[in-house]
């Protein structure tokens, strides 16, 4: 994959912010995670809302969330929007779809949308956003 210009924030322990992408599609997951890692920042994924509160509950360094509107299991992703930010406050999240269109009234506070299919500098911008933000 080719550089980004966009870098995550840097604190001034130099550490990584971790974002977590939660996709069902593999191909697509694949992609996403790809496009992160390759600006810097610590990636973990999931398949579902399922397993990303998994992982949530057993990772307290997930900064920032990414996740897809339509998946399988208990909730889709404005579910797990609603569900994170009022178990985690701290992590910031991102929620993505290129088949339902979500109004702002629809997520949590703080909480931003973009559609699919997206351009991964814009991918990345949102993120660094997202990263220099209090959520």
């Amino acid at each position: 994959m080719a550089a980004h210009a966009f870098r995550p924030m840097v604190w001034g322990d130099l550490r990584k912010m971790k974002v977590l992408v939660v996709e069902d599609e593999p191909l697509i997951r694949l992609g996403i995670v790809s496009t992160i890692e390759d600006a810097g920042y610590d990636v973990i994924d999931a398949a579902s809302a399922d397993e990303a509160i998994v992982r949530l509950a057993g990772d307290s360094g997930v900064e920032i969330v990414v996740t897809d509107v339509d998946m399988p299991g208990s909730m889709n992703g404005i579910q797990l929007a609603r569900y994170a930010r009022g178990r985690w406050p701290h992590v910031r999240m991102l929620v993505i779809s290129g088949k339902v269109g979500v109004a702002a009234s629809e997520l949590p506070a703080g909480v931003q949308f973009m559609s699919k299919p997206f351009q991964d500098p814009k991918l990345l911008s949102v993120i660094a956003t997202l990263a220099q933000t209090t959520p």
